[in-house]
């Protein structure tokens, strides 16, 4: 079993629109979702989002592949914080089907982001981890990824 992990063409969009969408589905039901949803995600993941995002140098849009079938994706976007500094790549999702988890799709996916983010000389990289989604954020420190500020929330 191969896993591999690739920058997006064209043709992967709509594979990419189910995952980016199961991706989201999942993030909305965990604790936290509806508000980091409402916040955090830059733009729905729509087919048009994603086919803007394949041709845009300021994204990373990515298919994680198990012998050649799209099982992953990852969405990353640079952020300008500074007029003068370097940019911050904030990933914004990385997701692999439940039944693919476990095999390394994930690990090649992140791979994939930080090569990215040091090839546009950034000065960090930035991802959200939920309460309580311990398996995301053990997966995040496993690359270096540290808690940086803790954000807080009261439903009315």
């Amino acid at each position: 079993m191969e896993t591999s992990a690739r920058l997006a063409t064209p043709t992967d969009v709509l594979g990419l629109e189910r995952l980016a969408t199961a991706a989201l589905a999942e993030k909305r039901s965990q604790r936290g979702g509806e508000i980091w949803e409402l916040l955090d995600l830059p733009e729905a993941p729509s087919s048009e989002a994603l086919a803007t995002g394949v041709s845009d140098p300021e994204q990373l849009v990515a298919v994680g592949e198990i012998d050649g079938s799209t099982v992953g994706m990852a969405l990353a976007r640079l952020l300008h914080p500074a007029v003068d500094g370097p940019p911050i790549a904030d990933l914004v999702a990385i997701h692999v089907e439940e039944a693919a988890r476990g095999v390394g799709v994930g690990e090649a996916l992140m791979e994939l982001v930080l090569d990215w983010a040091t090839e546009n000389g950034c000065r960090g990289v930035d991802s959200t981890a939920l309460p309580g989604d311990r398996a995301t954020k053990n997966f995040f420190e496993s690359f270096g990824l540290v808690a940086r500020s803790i954000k807080v929330h009261r439903r009315l």
